[in-house]
């Protein structure tokens, strides 16, 4: 803007002061390249500033010779100044040091990218271990559940096994098609809701014949749940823990009622049961195995969502657990 304010015509100086910005528009692939042979690392930022320094002198002489080049091409310039020492003498006499700022500017803004990508490629290596990390917790509070369920079905089994041992066949059989069932959903996090009630029926079919009629089994789930993704493994342990700790204490049995609820976007499922409730002396931090790991599995998988395990004394007697999943979120995560 201050050369406008020159003798010289508009036109002149317009076309003068394109010429010199086209030549860093040229020149800045090649100082690009000669940042990317540095061997420096790109976190020592004072050493290569000063390399930077030392390689800028020499650019904007180069840059000096390039502009007036351009400026012969657009009529600013006569052919006889643009060689030789001219240009080489201009930059010297008033221009060198505001080009060597240019220089240090390109340089800067081609820093800046780099860090920007740095950080980006740093931030998706942290969301890759931290991915990575959840999933192989996961795995590990699975692998928990699949032997505790496992030892204590066989410690049913083997109750029977002497004194009814047709009972005890049949029990085996449906303990084979619990161990296909957990087989099938390999190494997922999630699967549906329904793949969950049919694991629970084997598991139930267990427990029946174990506790004959003083075993009560209420399911009440709607339909429209059915294709709701849920954490595998959730409702066996529920059902184990109200069986284990509510009704087998208990003369004569009791009831044990799971239910589902889809409201606002949240899955609820509940598992209640009549039996002796969780007592005076019990507090929240005294879970077992099994409700202690699906707590933290809902967690895992649900750390930002409004999702939980609640467990509390059932009004009328007995102990109500509590799951909400949000339905959303949980088909998300479906393929994991």
């Amino acid at each position: 803007m201050p050369r406008f304010a020159s003798n010289a015509a508009w036109w002149f100086v317009l076309r003068a002061s394109l010429a010199e910005w086209w030549a860093w528009g040229l020149l800045v692939p090649a100082i690009i390249a000669v940042d990317r042979r540095l061997p420096i690392a790109v976190n020592r930022l004072g050493t290569r500033l000063a390399v930077q320094i030392a390689i800028g002198i020499p650019a904007t002489l180069v840059y000096s010779y390039v502009a007036a080049l351009l400026k012969v091409m657009l009529g600013a310039m006569a052919w006889p100044d643009a060689i030789g020492l001219g240009p080489l003498y201009e930059a010297l006499k008033g221009g060198f040091l505001w080009s060597l700022l240019v220089y240090l500017l390109v340089v800067g803004g081609w820093q800046a990218v780099q860090y920007s990508q740095h950080y980006l490629a740093s931030q998706l290596r942290l969301e890759r271990l931290e991915r990575n990390f959840s999933e192989a917790r996961l795995n590990v509070l699975r692998m928990q559940l699949d032997p505790h369920f496992l030892f204590n079905a066989l410690n049913t089994i083997s109750s029977l096994v002497v004194s009814q041992p047709k009972l005890a066949r049949g029990m085996i059989e449906q303990l084979g098609d619990l161990l296909r069932l957990s087989l099938e959903s390999g190494r997922r996090q999630q699967v549906h809701l329904s793949e969950e009630l049919e694991f629970l029926g084997h598991y139930l079919a267990i427990q029946k014949t174990r506790f004959g009629d003083s075993l009560h089994v209420v399911v009440d789930v709607p339909a429209s749940a059915y294709d709701v993704m849920v954490p595998s493994l959730i409702l066996q342990p529920l059902v184990e823990n109200a069986v284990r700790h509510g009704l087998s204490p208990r003369p004569g049995g009791g009831t044990v009622w799971v239910q589902a609820t889809i409201d606002d976007a949240m899955l609820c499922i509940t598992v209640e049961d009549d039996g002796v409730g969780l007592g005076d002396n019990w507090t929240d931090d005294r879970v077992g195995l099994g409700l202690g790991v699906t707590r933290e599995r809902i967690a895992t998988l649900h750390p930002t969502q409004d999702a939980g395990l609640q467990i509390d004394p059932r009004e009328g007697g007995g102990t109500r657990v509590r799951v909400s999943i949000p339905t959303r979120a949980a088909g998300a995560h479906g393929n994991e």
